[in-house]
């Protein structure tokens, strides 16, 4: 091979790279949304990842599965939380149940059932009193659900996550909030799938900076 000839292609092959890194550049305000004031994350040094959700959407059901097994291989400085959101009065009792049981260490034994029941059963638990009965099934005391679910401890959380989400200007679920500086959707990304590739690639933009 002549010295020109193998030049061309080491060209070639370098556009081609260009090309193939250029396709997986996300773009701000076509993949994801920047914050022009980022809102509080809580993580310290760590890059915050937050799911914003609701246990009653079936878009959020359908992104559980993917987002599980995205989590199970998140590097040590990236930390994972779930951010329950009461976009309408009808959500907010679902939110209080998060933190309700998340209170009561009880979240590892009931958040899966929670969304069967809401987002794919569709059963009218819709207080804290209806709630707490189905909840027992699963190894929840009814009455401190009930207490706990109106606790000043709960209070705290649901005005500190609406707080925030409201701070992002999110509308919909499921989003995702990088950092407190990025919003992704899955109408901005694409799809779901597509969504936590925009999320990657903002964890490496956070890291790099």
């Amino acid at each position: 091979m002549t010295v020109i000839l193998r030049a061309a292609v080491l060209l070639l092959a370098l556009a081609s790279f260009g090309a193939q890194a250029q396709s997986t550049e996300f773009r701000e305000g076509e993949h994801y949304r920047a914050l022009s004031n980022p809102v509080p994350t809580g993580s310290g040094d760590k890059i915050e990842v937050a799911e914003v959700f609701w246990y009653g959407c079936p878009h959020c059901y359908s992104f559980k599965p993917l987002i599980e097994k995205w989590e199970q291989d998140l590097p040590e400085d990236v930390q994972f939380e779930l951010l329950p959101a009461a976009l309408g009065q009808s959500w907010e009792p679902h939110a209080r149940a998060f933190y309700t049981v998340k209170a009561l260490d009880k979240f590892e034994q009931t958040h899966d059932a929670l969304f069967d029941a809401l987002a794919r059963d569709r059963k009218p638990l819709n207080d804290a009193e209806s709630l707490a009965d189905f909840l027992s099934e699963y190894g929840v005391d009814p009455e401190k659900f009930v207490k706990t679910f109106n606790s000043f401890g709960v209070n705290a959380k649901m005005q500190q996550a609406q707080a925030k989400i409201r701070g992002a200007r999110i509308t919909g679920v499921p989003a995702m909030l990088v950092n407190g500086k990025y919003v992704v959707s899955a109408s901005l990304a694409g799809s779901h799938e597509q969504m936590l590739e925009v999320v990657d690639y903002l964890i490496e933009k956070e890291r790099a900076q």
